[in-house]
């Protein structure tokens, strides 16, 4: 695995983390699937701008990155893979 990679230990912890942060109850964590849109319909989850915001926060909080742009937020938070994506890379840079 190259370094960076996401993992499926990670995607695991964000699909925790969103449903914790949002209060979801009713949804399991095997049925949100890590490619499709997590804002839209075709996910189990069917989130929306403020839960958006909500999600960016939570990860800023426990991973510790910045994420200031909103239309990086936006591409960042697209899907289960895209927030991995992120965290590994963010994750996997040298700590200044």
């Amino acid at each position: 695995m190259m370094a960076g990679e996401p993992t499926t230990e990670l995607k695991w912890e964000i699909k925790v983390l969103i449903t914790e942060t949002l209060g979801i109850t009713d949804v399991k964590l095997e049925e949100i699937d890590d490619e499709k849109p997590l804002f839209g319909s075709d996910n189990a989850l069917t989130l929306d701008s403020v839960d958006g915001l909500e999600i960016i926060m939570a990860l800023q909080r426990k991973y510790q990155v910045r994420i200031g742009d909103q239309n990086l937020a936006r591409t960042i938070i697209r899907s289960i893979n895209s927030i991995a994506e992120f965290i590994s890379k963010e994750q996997s840079k040298p700590s200044a």
